[in-house]
């Protein structure tokens, strides 16, 4: 089956007067039809940006430097701006974090709604109407026929995130990016947005790439999940497998970060030492090195690529047999006691 996207290899450059900066380096994933796939990372890891540049909108003077993107077999990263403005809407729709940004203030949800169906499809004005009033309807927005009339500010910002999604859905796109959807949102209104998110993504066949913060937000939602770090590629796999079985050191730091319900309370919460490298000062190696309870000799020194780590991959040494034996014999016991799969046999020890 081909993804609905494809991503290879992609490289995002920032040019400076200091010099290019390169927020994501070589970068590679797929979406199925009808998947969601989360992205998630600490901030500045590189999800928004990827998610700008699949969209074609990259601020200046930010550029796909390298790599190709792929809509249903389509490459649309080298596409004059003309044709992507066709895709960007059609093909693929886009939910912000703040639903005030996507909605002119100034005009009806019902005008907006129209337009947007009217631009992407050969409907008239009427026949566009009564889309809009099944679309508000699909997304639980009550009355919608009389809510066609009102105004963004009419609307609480559950409702207004649910219009945000019904102008996403209005040209059936077959591919929903949705950057941090919930962030502005009570925890109640969290999980509506969510689970219509996800029904109506599988319902219509398209594929969602989720970016999000938020691992609980992953794991209620997500088929797979990337998890990103200074823009690189730290591992991706199936949910449950990274959720309960994390193979890369960064990602059980993100795990174990994350408060229990049945711990003991006063235990404190397990914290990833140090901070995300700036893009100016990505350590040479691996990029996690610097804050790695599991570092050794390699890691210091070359960049680890995506090694198969379980149901999934991970970008770390431990996962390679000839650079695994060069670890000492402690950490492969502390690698073995996380639970990450170490790829020599019974924990061997460096010779």
């Amino acid at each position: 089956m081909t993804p609905a996207l494809s991503v290879r290899n992609l490289r995002i450059e920032i040019p400076t007067r200091r010099g290019v900066l390169t927020a994501i380096d070589d970068l590679s994933f797929d979406i199925a039809p009808g998947e969601v796939l989360g992205m998630v990372g600490e901030s500045g890891a590189g999800k928004s940006i990827t998610g700008s540049a699949v969209i074609g909108l990259l601020e200046p003077p930010g550029r796909v430097a390298g790599g190709e993107i792929h809509l249903a077999g389509e490459r649309i990263d080298h596409l004059p701006p003309e044709r992507m403005r066709h895709i960007r809407g059609k093909r693929i729709g886009m939910i912000f974090q703040d639903p005030l940004t996507s909605l002119n203030p100034l005009y009806r949800i019902g005008d907006q709604l129209v337009e947007t169906i009217m631009t992407h499809q050969r409907m008239t004005t009427a026949e566009a109407r009564d889309k809009a009033q099944r679309l508000l309807e699909e997304v639980g927005i009550p009355a919608a026929k009389t809510r066609l009339s009102s105004y963004p500010h009419q609307f609480s910002g559950g409702m207004r995130q649910r219009v945000v999604i019904a102008l996403a859905l209005a040209a059936d796109p077959e591919l929903v990016i949705a950057d941090e959807p919930t962030t502005a949102l009570d925890v109640s209104v969290q999980a509506q947005i969510i689970a219509l998110l996800k029904r109506l993504c599988a319902e219509r066949g398209a594929a969602v790439m989720l970016i999000t913060h938020d691992m609980g937000v992953i794991a209620e939602t997500a088929d797979r999940v990337c998890v990103l770090y200074a823009g690189r590629l730290a591992e991706l796999g199936p949910v449950r497998d990274v959720v309960k079985h994390p193979q890369h050191p960064y990602t059980i730091g993100l795990m174990s970060a994350i408060p229990s319900l049945t711990g003991d309370p006063d235990e404190a919460l397990a914290q990833i030492p140090g901070s995300m490298p700036r893009l100016g000062a990505i350590p040479a190696g691996c990029a996690f090195n610097p804050r790695c309870g599991y570092r050794f000799d390699p890691c210091t020194v070359e960049r680890p690529p995506p090694y198969d780590a379980g149901a999934g991959e991970a970008a770390c040494f431990l996962h390679a047999p000839a650079f695994a034996r060069q670890a000492p014999a402690e950490t492969l016991r502390q690698a073995d006691a996380a639970g990450i799969q170490l790829s020599i046999p019974n924990g061997e020890a460096a010779r």
